[in-house]
């Protein structure tokens, strides 16, 4: 019997198409033979449908024909599995069943630990980080301030809210001052490069803060590396076995990999079957293996896997590398829960091919399905039986009268 696995992505983010593009590569390569591939699709306003034209890019083109063709549903648990029920109709019918969940969302409001809650509440097992990796994986800051604690080498940054911008204008721009200039502004908790600015002095600086408060009220605020390359490495495992993949170079059009080299450039033209008109982090202009020194490659790899334990993270991740050509230096810049295209781009040449990659995250996750039901979550006493209610009551007594 095969099992059935949920793809679960879109949603109401601001990485909508890319965890689309993700979610169709990842239901394309899953092992048909080893598994029922089940589409998980929300559209923006969170509403899921379901249905074999999912698994093609062309039916996200027309949304009408998406609705005509694919069945709107909710999903509750039951009997260990999660269900998919139509939700149109006189007659509420199960349309599918699911045993494992593949999150392939990005992005705030989807990537940061809300559906990985949703998942725990359901008690289904899911591919991937848990709910406290996935949100500190979101919150670039928290990222930073934990990596620190490691002693993980980051870039030197500021940070604050919206509306200590607003109130206190002076006391920001004299921190991102010591910081020094240029620094590059970003939303704390945004991904796919979106809302990031380079700011080359005060001025611009805060037509960049403007730009960032757009997408998020948590602000990050780093120095620019000099003579910088981007370097990244996927980390696979849990936290008692990692392994990493190969070290890509990324090439990127603008002074740092934005969402237009990654999703728009002119490798996202290129079609590939079934996948559509965008091949997603595929497309983006990349060496791989990097051309870097072997020292340099084993210390990120090394690197690479302490940050994965320290963050705590599981499953696929890909952690994002800014390199000092000058100087030498590597700082991590930031660890993706849900990478674009889940990175399955860089473990193909170590010989790991996507349904291998695919498989690998799944066996990872029902490990830990099993383990955390060994683990103590309930009490079978019931202090209530004792409780005497008459007690510590009188400011209530009124209102149950």
């Amino acid at each position: 019997m095969k099992i059935r696995v949920g793809v679960l992505y879109g949603g109401k983010t601001t990485e909508h198409e890319v965890s689309i593009i993700t979610a169709v590569q990842a239901m394309n390569f899953l092992n048909s033979n080893k598994y029922e591939v089940v589409p998980m699709y929300l559209n923006k306003e969170n509403e899921m449908y379901t249905g074999e034209p999912l698994k093609n890019m062309d039916v996200y083109k027309d949304e009408d024909l998406l609705k005509r063709y694919c069945k709107k549903v909710v999903c509750y648990s039951k009997d260990g599995t999660l269900v998919l029920q139509n939700k149109n109709g006189l007659i509420k019918k199960i349309i599918k069943s699911v045993d494992i969940v593949i999150p392939a969302v990005h992005g705030y409001n989807m990537e940061d630990g809300n559906i990985q809650g949703l998942l725990e509440t359901y008690g289904i097992p899911y591919t991937g980080s848990d709910i406290y990796g996935c949100t500190v994986g979101q919150d670039k800051v928290f990222q930073k301030q934990i990596l620190e604690s490691e002693k993980v080498p980051v870039t030197k940054y500021t940070w604050f809210y919206e509306n200590e911008f607003y109130e206190n204008e002076l006391e920001v721009l004299e921190k991102i001052k010591k910081v020094g200039y240029p620094v590059i502004v970003k939303p704390a908790r945004q991904g796919s490069s979106i809302g990031i600015t380079i700011a080359k002095d005060e001025e611009s600086v805060k037509n960049a803060i403007f730009e960032a408060i757009k997408y998020d009220d948590k602000i990050l605020v780093e120095e620019v590396i000099n003579n910088m390359t981007e370097l990244n490495c996927s980390v696979l495992g849990s936290n008692n076995y990692m392994e990493t993949s190969a070290i890509e170079q990324v090439m990127g059009e603008d002074d740092f990999l934005s969402f237009k080299d990654k999703y728009i450039g002119s490798g996202a033209k290129k079609g590939t079957k079934n996948i559509g008109p965008s091949k997603g982090m595929v497309c983006a202009s990349r060496v791989i293996p990097a051309n870097i020194p072997e020292k340099l490659a084993k210390d990120i790899s090394e690197t690479s896997k302490k940050a994965f334990r320290a963050l705590g993270a599981s499953g696929v991740v890909r952690i994002d590398y800014l390199y000092d050509k000058k100087s030498k230096k590597y700082y991590v810049n930031e660890l993706n829960t849900i990478p674009g295209s889940l990175a399955f781009y860089l473990w193909t040449p170590v010989k790991k091919d996507y349904p291998e990659l695919l498989d690998d995250m799944i066996n990872i996750a029902v490990k830990r399905y099993k383990n955390k039901l060994k683990k103590t979550t309930i009490f079978e006493s019931n202090i209530l039986s004792t409780f005497d209610g008459t007690k510590g009551t009188k400011g209530i007594k009124g209102k149950l009268n």
